[in-house]
C-alpha cells in the first residue's frame, strides 16, 4: 500500500467565476477491489485556502427531483460546507450573500456525482442548496460550525432574480423551503472582505 500512498494524496482545484468558491478533485486508488480515497485532509485542504476547523458532519438521502435550499446561517453561527456526492448526482449551487462583493446575487453552479468524486467548498457567506438529479442520492457535507435553529436562515430556491436553472422538472420542496423570503428581502447579515 506504501507505493500508492502517493497516488491519493494529489488533489486538484478549480476555480470559479466567484472567488472562494472551489471545485475539489481528489485522486482515488482503484484495484480489482475498488478505490480508496482520502475525503478530508486536514494539512493538504489548508494548502489551498481551507483553513476552518469542522464541527458538523451532515448526510441526507434524496428522490429525484427534490431541491434542498437555498440555505445559511447567520452570523455568529455561520458556516463553511465542503459538500460532495456519495451516491448519485445533484446540481450544487451557492449564491453569495455578501454585501459590498463584486459577484453579490450571482451562483455557481456545479454537478457533483459518486462518478465524478468532486467536492465544493462553500464558505460562509454564501447561501447553499442542491437539487437531487437521481433516485436515492446520497449527499454528505461538513460545517464549520454546529446547526442552530435562531440563526437558520433561507432564500427562494425559485427567486427568479438569482435565476438557478435547477434541471428538474416538477420539484419536490419542503413547504419550509417554499417559504423563504427572496433574495431583495433577507436581512443583510454578510459584508464582503477583499
Amino acid at each position: 500500500m506504501e507505493a500508492a500512498s502517493c497516488l491519493f494524496t494529489h488533489m486538484n482545484t478549480i476555480t470559479t467565476d466567484i472567488p472562494g468558491l472551489i471545485i475539489i478533485e481528489v485522486d482515488a486508488f482503484a484495484d480489482e477491489r475498488g478505490f480508496f480515497m482520502e475525503t478530508y485532509n486536514r494539512d493538504r485542504y489548508s494548502g489551498v485556502g481551507i483553513v476552518q476547523e469542522f464541527f458538523q458532519d451532515n448526510l441526507s438521502v434524496s428522490k429525484k427531483g427534490v431541491i434542498r435550499g437555498l440555505h445559511y446561517q447567520a452570523p455568529p453561527f455561520a458556516q463553511g460546507k465542503l459538500v460532495s456526492v456519495l451516491r448519485g448526482r445533484v446540481l450544487d449551487v451557492a449564491v453569495d450573500i455578501r454585501t459590498g462583493s463584486p459577484t453579490y446575487g450571482k451562483h455557481v453552479a456545479v454537478e457533483l456525482s459518486a462518478e465524478n468524486r468532486r467536492q465544493f467548498w462553500i464558505p460562509a457567506g454564501f447561501a447553499h442548496g442542491f437539487a437531487a438529479l437521481e433516485d436515492d442520492t446520497v449527499f454528505a457535507y461538513k460545517c464549520t460550525a454546529p446547526y442552530s435553529k435562531e440563526h437558520d436562515r433561507g432564500i427562494r430556491f425559485d427567486d427568479p432574480a438569482i435565476g438557478i436553472e435547477w434541471g428538474v422538472d416538477n420539484p419536490i420542496v419542503s413547504e419550509k423551503d417554499r417559504k423563504h423570503p427572496l433574495f431583495s428581502d433577507i436581512v443583510q447579515e454578510f459584508t464582503f472582505k477583499a
